[in-house]
């Protein structure tokens, strides 16, 4: 709330300063005409002209900007805003002089000769007016209104600039709705995402556990344990789209800790670590899948099964990669594989867009992962 105030502030400041400067620039850049045998002094009627066509300028601003443009332009009502802006023109070109009247009157004796001169600095100025007739002597001139020299010019370059910072402004602000949207879209897909893998996840610890306390292992409040942090890791910690890599090695290590203590001796897996992981991000539950699948589809209870991880970590690079062999059961299946994947690369996209090389290997026997992400 602050920073919006302060915002307006600073908006309201520039504002004023834009137009303070605009306001005297007819006096502070004032041309003389190239006559100079007799001395130019500007009138109170042309001051006041000057005045008043500067303040229905910047009310023409503001009414362009805050009303004709939002209410007709932005809603296609083009003969409406053509046609207002047409009218407030033609008004522009008159209704300054009118106005100045009433505060300096050319008419005013005292002040006769000093119209006329601005009457010729105008001229001088534009080719709008016919040379003046020749007047000897002082004499009191017509009553009559004439549109500021230039004054289109003027008109058009301040509606030229008044509809250009709208139209960029109306721009922005749709893209920002756009991001807007595409963020909210981004957090409810990755939410989606990760709601699809905790419940496969703990569906196959809780079976691991439930094994334990079947066979009265000594294991099974350890893995009790491992599972309560497991589970607060999923929960809490990673309800973020980043998460520190060291608390991911963590989670990888209960995981497998979990799988190994339902496993016989014949299984082995290998975790390695090259680098240091204190000081790196990642995204939470980015590998899970692959040391998932290695369980799955890489393990058997008659035959020796070799499982290898490991994980590099450098200043500019995190790799993960996975291998192990398929070990075909009865029920032997990998569609769980593929839902899992598609779902690793959907993530991978989102959050790591362009920062990311993901290389699969699957064969008859072997099936291996490599994976590249650019450290955060």
């Amino acid at each position: 709330m602050t920073g919006t105030k302060n915002k307006k502030l600073l908006l309201s400041v520039v504002n004023i300063a834009v137009w303070t400067c605009f306001l005297m620039i007819p006096f502070v850049f004032q041309q003389h005409p190239k006559d100079s045998s007799t001395p130019f002094t500007m009138s109170s009627h042309f001051r006041a002209v000057l005045i008043s066509s500067s303040l229905f300028l910047i009310g023409f601003y503001y009414i362009n900007t805050l009303f004709l443009i939002p209410n007709f332009l932005f809603t296609k009502k083009w003969l409406l805003y053509i046609s207002s802006v047409l009218l407030l023109f033609i008004a522009f070109l008159y209704l300054p002089e009118w106005v100045a009247s009433f505060f300096a009157d050319p008419m005013n004796s005292e002040s006769g000769n000093k119209f006329y001169e601005a009457d010729r600095y105008r001229r001088h100025l534009s080719d709008s007016f016919p040379p003046p007739p020749h007047r000897p002597g002082f004499g009191r001139p017509r009553h009559h209104f004439h549109f500021f020299p230039g004054s289109y010019m003027i008109f058009i370059l301040v509606f030229t600039i008044s509809t250009c910072i709208s139209l960029i402004q109306q721009w922005l602000k749709i893209e920002e709705n756009k991001k807007a949207i595409e963020r909210d879209k981004l957090n409810t897909e990755l939410s989606f995402l990760k709601s699809q893998i905790n419940p496969h996840f703990f569906f196959n610890t809780l079976n691991n556990i439930y094994s334990l306390a079947v066979t009265g292992s000594e294991h099974t409040a350890s893995a009790i344990l491992k599972l309560s942090s497991i589970m607060r890791y999923i929960i809490s910690d990673t309800q973020v789209d980043f998460v520190p890599l060291e608390n991911e090695v963590t989670f990888i290590n209960h995981f497998i800790d979990l799988q190994l203590v339902r496993l016989t001796d014949k299984v082995s897996v290998d975790f390695t670590i090259d680098g240091n992981v204190d000081s790196k991000m990642i995204a939470p539950l980015i590998f899970i899948c692959f040391v998932e699948n290695a369980f799955k589809y890489g393990v058997s209870t008659k035959e020796s099964s070799v499982i290898t991880f490991h994980l590099n970590v450098s200043d500019k690079k995190i790799i993960f990669s996975s291998s192990n062999k398929i070990i075909k059961t009865e029920n032997f299946s990998k569609e769980g594989t593929g839902i899992g994947i598609s779902n690793v690369k959907r993530r991978l996209d989102l959050l790591y867009p362009n920062q990311h090389t993901l290389n699969i290997f699957d064969t008859e026997h072997t099936f291996s992962v490599k994976l590249e992400i650019l450290s955060k």
